[in-house]
This record gives C-alpha cells, structure tokens and sequence, in this order.
C-alpha cells in the first residue's frame, strides 16, 4: 500500500481539529450529564494550579501535573472553568497534531495513516470517557490524553520506518511523549516504557532511543529546577499513598475480570492472536513487543474507570500496518495475512461502539437542549460555563438501607450488614451516601457554615471521598489537602474543623477518616451539629 500525501494528511488532521474543537467551542460552555463530583474533583485541582499551587508539594493526588495544568492555564487568562476545558483540549489537540502527523507518515500506509491520526485526535478532544453511555462527561479526560501520546509513541517505536530513518525526529517524539505521560498519569509510562525502550533497541534505533532519553531527562531536570527535588519526591509518595489504599485500589472489575469476564475476553484473544500472527508472519521484533506491551494494556484498562480497553484500537492499527506478504501460510493451513486482518477487523469491531461514542460526543453536546441544566458553581462569576442538569445537579438524592432500627426489616440487618454501626464521639452516624445532587449539597453546607460565622479564611478536612467545600463559600483550599481522598489524614495538621458529614458522598470513606482520627488519638470538641454535618475542631 502506498504512503499518504503529508501535506494532505497534515490538511485533513487540522480539518479534524478544527471540526471537534470548534463544534465544541462553539456551545459556549460544557453541559455535563454525569460524573458531577469528578468534575469538581477536577476544578478543585484546576483552581488550586490556577493560584499558583503544585500538585503533590501543595496538595496530595496522584494524577500529574500536565492533567490540570493546561485548563489552568485559560482560568488564569480569565476564561471559565467549561471554556477553559474546552480550549485547554484544543491545545492539547494542537501540541499533538505534528507527532501524530509523523508518527502517521513515517509509519503507516495510505487511508490507515488517516486513520491512526483520527483516533489519537478523537480520543484527545472527546466530551465522554469512553464506552457506550452517552451522558457528557469530563471525567477522567487525562486517560484519554494518556493513550493518545501512548499511541504516538507506540507507533515510532514498534513500527518500522517506511522512508529514511529520521531518529532526531522519532526520539525527540518519543521522549516528549514519554515525559508527558510521566506528568499525565505515570501508570501508563511505568508500564509501557520498557517494551517501547526495547522496541527501539531491536529495530537498530539506537541513536532515537539516545533522544528520546536525553529529551526527557532534559524535561525533568527543567521541572526539577522549578519545583526541586521535593516535587518528584511528594509525586512518589502521592503514588504509593495510592497504591497502599484500601478504600479504592481500582475503580471497576478485578483485575481477572478484565482480562477474561465475557464483556473482554473476545478483545483478550484478538490480542493474543495478534503476538502470535506478527511471529508467525516473520515480524518477531512486533510480536515480542506487542506481548510485553500485553500486561500493560490489561493494567491500565483494570485501573481505569469504566474498564474501557482502548488499546484495541492501537491493536487494530499495528495489525494493518504489519501485513505479511500474501502466500504465507502457518502451521493450520491458515493464510497469516488474511488471519491478521481479520484478527485487526475484529479489535476494530470490538473498539467501534466506544469510539463511536467518542467521536460524536463534540457534536451530541453542541446539539443538546441546555434549558434543562443548571451552573454547578453559582455565583461564580465566568465559571457558570460548567452546568450539570437540574435533576443531577440540584436535585439531591441519597441511599440509606430500610432495615434500622425500629422498621419492619430490622431482624435482617444482622444478617445483612457487612460493618458495624459507625460511632464517633458517642454519635451513632447514619448509614447513608449521597447519590446526586453533589453541587447543591456541598453549596448548601457551605452556606450554613458561612451564616454561622465558621467558613471565613478556615480550613475544613470533610470525613468523605472529596472535600468541594471552599468552591462554595470563604472556606479556603486545605493545604497538603487531598481534592479526593485515597487514605491518611492528608492535610489535617492544617485544618482548623472537621467536617462529619451525617450523610457522606462515600460512607466508606468516612469511616476510613474518622478510624484515622480516632487511631491518631486526636482529641475532637464538637462546635457545630446540624440535620446535615457535625463539626469538630481539636481539643
């Protein structure tokens, strides 16, 4: 298959990004339909950059720096917190147009060039995670950030040259790449960096591999210089405070399930027959890397929400663009060629739904009926460009179990229950979680605490998953504060309350916080009980 015109492909991944982005910019805001308390986790994050603060030194969370900092970026230059997603997508989108041109051109043939270039910029500029729900939803957009710049490098780094070897350019690349995911979300540059390292290694690309580790270690040594070596250190401990919590180790299925439930399997055999069908095609250094690449795939899809396998649109690529010549047949009597396309038709087959989902939600979100959404920081100036529907947003539903005490099902609840009964400092907290209704919930607390004269210039740690307060009201950012809770009392010292609320976000975690207070043996004074929240400040 011949190669692509460059010059008419680089045309047609900026008409690409022009078309998503801009039909996105053009709705004026973002209009969410779920996953409203990650997309206040987020702006947490957002605002904190925005007032100069450094993920890790200032805050605890595990998620890099590069994930927030470009929609900081536009809040600083006064854009609200949905324009400024928006744009801060498009940029992203325009950093990675000349890598993808690249590693498209110098690495694939004719309409598959197109191809990969159009995946990688749907996957940066898409307004839903993945799957096939098709609800808006900003969550978790640095996973898709994440396999973008992965597939960028993937692509330089399995895959051959198909002109002159250009090793400048694949390792300034693959390093820049390598360095963002890194700042992104470092499972994917832990997981993937040695096979890409070997891959280049085996295909006699020494002298790009050479770049690529100069690029990122000039990049560290850059960030290093503006946030020393403290930075690196709190990024690592914010990493293993994750990989030691208890109360969520991994958002969806067990790992087993991942690779071998019904839902994946068929994507966990396509995978497999494809290491087999780059050997037995005679493209062994392929197969080799694809296979170490495998427990890659499978961890990053069990550690992200939603258990998406995206990688099978990577699969489906590298399959196409390895094709053995016809003629060649395996030990079945299987013609490899035409088995390894349809083993790529089937990891396209299985990836379409969710990217399908992907592609069209820039256009689902610009033709949706906004009459029916309501701002999820009211008050707030240019940020009321992020809107949550009223059901969701302001309408505030909670689940509590029907066998307490004094009902018609209390003789189950021993049977039923999995914990006992949470108490702290004498109070038997009810078993509740807050379902929707997230924005109205944190605003209204906020409020109280603002007309009971607590709120001004103080600090709360919330006995919950996540602590929006202060994007309410005079409450400030908890410093060395955790924007989602993963374990620990992170930023407590700083606290001037605890916040109890009687019906958290997350129960668990709630208990999680209250046992570490109590382990701690920190002595707490109540100051303020309401139908809502107990406060307490230290002894």
């Amino acid at each position: 298959m011949s190669r692509a015109n460059p010059s008419v492909m680089f045309g047609f991944f900026v008409a690409v990004i022009v078309a998503i982005c801009g039909v996105s910019l053009l709705k004026g805001g973002v209009y969410i339909g779920k996953h409203e308390g990650d997309t206040l986790h987020m702006l947490q994050i957002v605002f904190r950059m925005a007032m100069g603060e450094w993920p890790h030194l200032d805050f605890m969370t595990p998620i890099g720096a590069l994930a927030a900092a470009p929609i900081a970026l536009f809040v600083t230059l006064g854009f609200g917190a949905g324009m400024s997603f928006l744009l801060a997508q498009a940029l992203v989108a325009v950093v990675l147009l000349l890598p993808v041109w690249w590693a498209a051109w110098s690495r694939l043939p004719g309409l598959l060039a197109y191809l990969f270039g159009l995946i990688v910029l749907v996957l940066v500029a898409a307004l839903v995670h993945g799957e096939t729900e098709r609800s808006i939803s900003l969550s978790m957009h640095y996973n898709r950030w994440a396999w973008a710049v992965s597939f960028v490098a993937m692509t330089l780094a399995v895959l051959p040259n198909r002109g002159a070897p250009r090793p400048l350019a694949d390792g300034l690349a693959i390093g820049l790449a390598m360095a963002a995911l890194v700042m992104l979300k470092v499972t994917y540059f832990a997981l993937f960096s040695l096979p890409l390292a070997l891959a280049l290694l085996l295909r006699g690309s020494t002298m790009a591999l050479f770049v690529a580790f100069v690029t990122g270690a000039v990049i560290a040594g850059l960030i290093t210089l503006a946030g020393g070596t403290a930075f690196w250190l709190a990024y690592l401990g914010d990493l293993l405070m994750v990989a030691q919590s208890e109360i969520r180790p991994a958002p969806g299925d067990a790992f087993s399930a991942v690779v071998g439930a019904p839902a994946y399997i068929a994507g966990s055999i396509a995978l497999i027959a494809g290491v087999v069908l780059l050997r037995q095609g005679h493209d062994k250094i392929g197969g080799l890397v694809l296979l170490l690449l495998t427990p890659g795939f499978f961890f990053v899809t069990y550690q992200n929400f939603g258990n998406d396998p995206q990688w099978l649109l990577f699969l489906g690529v590298l399959l196409l663009a390895s094709l053995p010549k016809s003629g060649l047949r395996n030990g079945f009597g299987w013609e490899v060629r035409q088995a390894q396309i349809l083993t790529a038709t089937v990891a396209m087959a299985l990836a379409a739904p969710s990217f399908l989902n992907l592609a069209y939600s820039p256009f689902r979100h610009f033709a949706m009926d906004v009459s029916g959404y309501t701002p999820m920081l009211p008050s707030s100036g240019p940020h009321n460009d992020m809107r949550a529907t009223r059901l969701r947003g302001a309408h505030v539903v909670a689940r509590s179990p029907l066998d307490g005490p004094d009902t018609e099902f209390a003789s189950y609840a021993e049977v039923a229950r999995l914990e006992e009964p949470l108490v702290f400092h004498g109070t038997t907290l009810p078993d509740c979680e807050v379902q929707f209704g997230h924005p109205a919930y944190f605003e209204t607390i906020t409020r109280d605490l603002d007309e009971a004269g607590l709120a001004a210039g103080k600090q709360i740690l919330a006995a919950d998953l996540f602590s929006s307060y202060w994007l309410y009201g005079a409450l400030k950012p908890l410093k060395n504060g955790a924007p989602w809770h993963y374990g620990g009392l992170p930023g407590f010292e700083n606290a001037d309350y605890l916040l109890v609320p009687l019906c958290p976000i997350v129960a668990a975690s709630r208990r999680a916080i209250l046992k570490e207070v109590e382990k701690a043996g920190i002595t707490m004074n109540e100051v303020r009980r309401t139908r809502l929240y107990i406060l307490y400040q230290r002894g």
